[in-house]
């Protein structure tokens, strides 16, 4: 693993820290987006009753690579991350995956769809993380988002260890 961020306002980047707990239910200690429901603004404005999916959102450095050959400056933690992962096929993952991250388990719950705020810092990136496949379906590479399930310490240069769920899995989809 990269780095770990997060930050107690609702901004849209987010602060790299040496290391963040993780807590059981709830997400990244300390952060705006910790809750048993849901603490992202447009979606406490739809139903603020609706549990919390986006927990903790991992995002993978090879995306900040492939960013940076675009042209775009992002470091770890910039485009609202908890987790900054470095290989590891995240989108490739299916839905309820467990990831083993330090002392802590996370259970992958979808896909991050990238909002307008993402051009908000720093112009064109939004359409940077969208592209359509051969089908013309739309494929989001912000990231993906997760729950908390074992509460623990997580600090950059932690393994991760995947354990995939029982078979059929069921492909990632925005949460």
């Amino acid at each position: 693993m990269q780095a770990v961020s997060c930050d107690e306002s609702h901004q849209f980047s987010k602060v790299s820290q040496g290391q963040i707990r993780l807590l059981a239910g709830l997400g990244v200690e300390g952060d705006a987006h910790q809750g048993v429901t849901v603490q992202h603004r447009s979606r406490v404005a739809v139903d603020p009753t609706q549990p919390n999916l986006r927990q903790v959102h991992p995002i993978s450095f090879e995306l900040l690579e492939e960013l940076h050959a675009k042209g775009f400056e992002v470091a770890p933690g910039e485009m609202g991350e908890n987790i900054t992962t470095q290989g590891l096929e995240l989108l490739g993952l299916p839905r309820d995956t467990l990831l083993h991250i330090g002392s802590a388990v996370v259970q992958v719950t979808g896909l991050r769809n990238p909002c307008a705020q993402i051009d908000n810092f720093q112009k064109g990136l939004l359409a940077a993380v969208l592209e359509h496949d051969e089908q013309g379906n739309l494929i989001r590479k912000a990231g993906i988002m997760s729950i908390v399930l074992k509460g623990g310490s997580v600090k950059p240069g932690d393994a991760i260890g995947v354990e995939l769920p029982p078979e059929p899995h069921l492909v990632l989809e925005r949460v």
